[in-house]
């Protein structure tokens, strides 16, 4: 299915191999860093418009990135709700501990969602966010209506940039000293890491919706390892730290959700 920006799947290339180490272009890398000062304002406290739930819309959870929290999704959500979808929040803040327990914490969410609509639930991921919503999407088919992610290299989750890679090596380190809460060499290598590869490598049910939202001016994650075989490819053009609030992202996610038919549990 080609995206907004027009590429088909075919133009694209194989979508598995990509360089170890990506390296994004200099233009690349300064897009992507002002671009958190274009969406900065979008992320502000300001008046919430109040909405009621449309009950021809599906029901809507959210999962941030990592290093981020619900905030960040603020204004994909509330353009969600301003067009009739129930969202839920992950209740991740900020997303940097164990992948295991996080995608625990996401399918009970997934779970308590679905049990108060009554209906199946589309999942929204991010970056990370994506991963784990993935996850729970393989481990609870029954809950989901349909998956979304944004910029997550669910073909790879560690092919990102050099300085995402450091700050992944701090955060274990500090895990090694034993602070609580944070991912560790398991996550990324050890049986965690295995058993999460397990789950990405999975198959989504063929009758699930399932998007892979991409740009190739991603400047964190290598944009290849987003083209995930078993989704729908769809290009934007925003870089990867403004994805949440992008204009042109919230517009295809819109979208897609608005296309989708609300299905009862059990069906």
């Amino acid at each position: 299915m080609p995206g907004p920006v027009g590429r088909s799947p075919e133009e694209l290339g194989d979508p598995l191999p990509h360089p170890v180490g990506f390296r994004p272009p200099v233009l690349t890398t300064v897009r992507e860093n002002l671009s958190v000062f274009r969406v900065a304002g979008r992320l502000l406290p300001h008046q919430r418009q109040v909405t009621t739930p449309d009950p021809d819309r599906v029901p809507v959870l959210l999962v941030p990135g990592f290093l981020s929290g619900d905030f960040a999704l603020a204004p994909m959500t509330e353009e969600l709700r301003r067009r009739g979808h129930w969202t839920s929040r992950s209740g991740i803040a900020p997303n940097i501990g164990c992948t295991r327990e996080l995608a625990d914490a996401v399918e009970r969410r997934l779970e308590q969602a679905a049990e108060r609509t009554g209906r199946r639930v589309a999942i929204v991921g991010w970056s990370r966010g994506g991963t784990l919503a993935k996850i729970a999407t393989v481990r609870r088919p029954d809950l989901v209506a349909s998956l979304i992610t944004l910029g997550t290299p669910n073909t790879d989750p560690l092919a990102v940039n050099a300085t995402l890679a450091a700050q992944l090596q701090v955060i274990t380190r500090l895990s090694s000293l034993g602070v609580p809460g944070l991912l560790g060499d398991d996550c990324l290598s050890g049986e965690c890491a295995q058993e999460v590869r397990g789950w990405l490598d999975a198959d989504i049910p063929g009758d699930l919706p399932y998007t892979s939202v991409f740009s190739i001016d991603d400047g964190v994650v290598d944009w290849r390892a987003c083209l995930d075989p078993g989704a729908d490819p769809v290009e934007v053009r925003a870089t990867h730290m403004s994805m949440g609030a992008d204009p042109e992202v919230i517009e295809v996610v819109g979208g897609l959700l608005g296309s989708l038919e609300p299905q009862p549990l059990g069906v």
